[in-house]
């Protein structure tokens, strides 16, 4: 058998001061690994989710904004996080009927929360399905949930266009808009990776972001996160567990 191998060096023809073929691969790894982590600061490199992950890797997934919770979830079917992270907070915004609203308008329920926008092509009308078949098969029990869906493009997403929109999902969907500022505000509370992208060429808006689903209990306290690929079952497990308890 032929060995198709490179020969090895001659060392003899070197001097000790010439990195060896495995220092070599070291020191190319380790470039290759700072080249990563440089990436990963710029939020070039999108790092997998938090489930079985560091928490190292876990809170940097965070601070880019991108990647937390794309990988599998727990046995609860939530996504986990790191201990002592803060999730959620007070906002300020305004409904799909026009009106001025806080955070504290919703308690004594649980908040089903989701960010995007009207105009998104795929990650939101699913969701909303999801949203909306899960809160269907709760029956009576979905009385003491309040979805929320919190638009990231508040230019072009006003009150009036999120009511009509968002009928077309489920009745009990509240639509909430602000201002950029106060949308910033509460997207940067909930953690949530937006930005709006250059058009396409067809001329298409699009607004990148995340697209989890986030949960409160009804003392405005966040209680869980679930990740993208959630199904309606899924989504209708975690929320009647939940429900049971109160």
């Amino acid at each position: 058998m032929n060995d198709s191998s490179p020969p090895e060096p001659d060392r003899a023809a070197h001097s000790g001061r010439t990195p060896s073929s495995k220092v070599l691969r070291r020191i190319r790894w380790a470039a290759a690994g700072l080249i990563v982590l440089l990436l990963i600061g710029l939020g070039v490199v999108e790092i997998a989710g938090i489930a079985g992950q560091s928490r190292e890797v876990a809170v940097l997934g965070w601070l880019t904004g991108r990647s937390a919770g794309d990988g599998p979830p727990s046995r609860t079917g939530t996504v986990g996080l790191p201990e002592g992270m803060a999730v959620g907070g007070p906002f300020q915004l305004t409904d799909d009927h026009g009106r001025s609203v806080t955070d504290a308008n919703y308690r004594g329920r649980w908040m089903l929360v989701y960010f995007g926008y009207m105009n998104c092509p795929d990650a939101c009308p699913l969701t909303l399905q999801k949203m909306a078949a899960a809160l269907q098969d709760l029956g009576p029990l979905a009385d003491h949930v309040t979805p929320l869906f919190i638009t990231v493009d508040p230019a072009r997403d006003t009150p009036r266009q999120l009511s009509s929109y968002l009928e077309n999902f489920y009745p009990r969907i509240v639509g909430l808009t602000g201002s950029r500022q106060q949308i910033a505000n509460v997207a940067k509370a909930y953690r949530v990776y937006y930005a709006p992208d250059a058009p396409e060429k067809s001329g298409a808006y699009v607004v990148g972001h995340s697209s989890f689903l986030y949960l409160t209990d009804p003392d405005g306290r966040f209680n869980a996160l679930l990740p993208p690929d959630a199904g309606a079952d899924q989504l209708t497990i975690v929320l009647r567990g939940k429900l049971s308890k109160r």
